[in-house]
């Protein structure tokens, strides 16, 4: 996966997207995150000197010079809404789960591959539009709570084929959930 670029969401001061492409730069996935990943995200596209001296960089430096770990970051399932993301060392195949978000920042900063199993990646992507001025966003991506917030705003704005979807995404999420609790 290619990181191209962090962008907001209209309406919300507390969560970015992160843009995602194939190799081919043919689909995208986008992934929430919040406010905080997305201004650390931010410095390190800008090449903001300060990041040099920043936790991640000198961790991954610390990894690189005292080990000889080959990680990789795969994204292969959702969870409860999430991307879930695994970091491997491929030697050993020992596996750490990652917040997705976290994951993007470790691929760009420790330049380790991030990948997406693939069909997850063609179930989950949309085509990709170099300088679009929006972004999808899968509904099986967002929290419970921003799931709400979109029903309530669709309802309020007489946008009922888009409620009904969206109400739809809660009735399977709430039957998955009560799966698990049995």
């Amino acid at each position: 996966m290619i990181f191209k670029g962090v962008s907001e969401i209209v309406g919300t001061e507390d969560l970015g997207l992160l843009i995602l492409t194939d190799e081919a730069k043919v689909r995208q996935i986008t992934i929430v995150c919040d406010k905080a990943m997305a201004v650390q995200l931010e410095l390190r596209v800008k090449k903001v000197p300060i990041t040099k001296i920043m936790l991640p960089e000198v961790l991954c430096g610390l990894l690189r010079s005292n080990t000889d770990m080959d990680l990789e970051l795969i994204i292969d399932d959702i969870v409860d809404g999430q991307y879930r993301t695994i970091l491997y060392n491929k030697a050993t195949l020992e596996p750490m789960v990652v917040r997705a978000s976290d994951a993007v920042l470790l691929s760009l900063v420790g330049n380790i591959p991030l990948y997406i199993e693939t069909g997850l990646m063609r179930r989950q992507s949309v085509m990709y539009r170099e300088n679009s001025k929006g972004v999808s966003l899968p509904v099986n991506t967002i929290s419970d709570k921003m799931l709400q917030a979109a029903l309530d705003k669709a309802i309020a704005d007489e946008n009922y084929e888009l409620a009904s979807h969206l109400r739809d995404e809660k009735k399977r999420r709430n039957k998955q959930s009560e799966k698990t609790d049995n």
